[in-house]
């Protein structure tokens, strides 16, 4: 009401980046009413190896939020350990969830929990998400259990394995430093046609938010595609590949992103992926 952060800005001379929707006060105090009368309800599973400490996952937490609240759905979280779980022990903890994320991590630990979970979303036609490492363990998922390619893996976790579908590409492996061979920040995707990508963005080209070392080896781009595998986003000009996805006829939604949409999610622009993942899990239960 004091306008502190009006006269915070005449002050240093700066221009307001706000869009005007986002003054409107009328338009927050809709979210707000939204919020406080949510009719619908699901629960997601979020798989991952730091469950334990909840705020590595703040990002992908509000960007359920932004998209339930928008679609008048509250949204249930459960936290499932992947450090030491089998497939057995997989159904179980998945079976009274209604869409599942993978989210981004580095390292071996939990791997494995992690393609069980997707095998699990995969095998039932369980809405599936996933980020970053969840795009790469997809990956290895499809190789291993529909490819038949035994020994599949990416040489962040297994150096010489038999099959690296994923890699860190030639041209990064000559980088070196902290940081240096790392695909940080904005990057533009190109997105194909005729696929569920193409129908959440409405857009040829994207503009997304990278943070990840390993890719989609292209020495199996052909073999994964020719087993069903949908390429449906990748940098332009290049064989990187940003988006996975099976065809609706195959799966009602089974996507990955090599990119964070969480990052760009806002209260009154939810992102469309996660708008896409939430509309499939109420199509589902539903």
């Amino acid at each position: 009401k004091c306008r502190i952060d009006d006269y915070t800005i005449d002050l240093l001379g700066l221009r307001p980046k706000v869009k005007n929707d986002y003054l409107a006060r009328d338009k927050w105090d809709n979210y707000v009413n939204q919020i406080l009368n949510l009719q619908k309800e699901v629960t997601i599973g979020i798989t991952g190896k730091y469950t334990s400490l909840r705020d590595s996952y703040a990002s992908i937490i509000k960007a359920l939020e932004h998209a339930g609240t928008n679609l008048g759905v509250k949204v249930n979280l459960k936290w499932v350990d992947t450090t030491d779980l089998d497939y057995g022990k997989t159904k179980e903890e998945l079976s009274d969830v209604h869409g599942i994320i993978v989210p981004g991590a580095f390292g071996s630990r939990g791997s494995e929990g992690k393609i069980n979970c997707i095998q699990f979303a995969r095998e039932n036609k369980m809405p599936y998400l996933g980020l970053c490492y969840g795009f790469q363990m997809a990956v290895i998922e499809y190789a291993r259990n529909v490819c038949g390619l035994d020994g599949s893996n990416s040489t962040e976790i297994e150096a010489n394995c038999c099959h690296p579908v994923i890699d860190i590409l030639p041209e990064q492996k000559a980088i070196s430093g902290l940081g240096g061979n790392m695909r940080l920040g904005g990057h533009d995707v190109e997105i194909k046609q005729n696929t569920t990508a193409e129908s959440l963005y409405n857009s040829p080209l994207i503009r997304e938010r990278f943070r990840h070392r390993w890719e989609c080896n292209p020495d199996y781009l052909k073999m994964l595609e020719e087993k069903g595998l949908i390429f449906s986003g990748k940098a332009p000009g290049r064989e990187i590949m940003q988006i996975l996805e099976l065809s609706k006829e195959t799966h009602p939604f089974f996507v990955g992103t090599q990119f964070h949409p969480e990052y760009v999610s806002k209260p009154l622009t939810p992102h469309p992926l996660y708008l896409g993942f939430l509309n499939a899990v109420l199509n589902q239960k539903n």
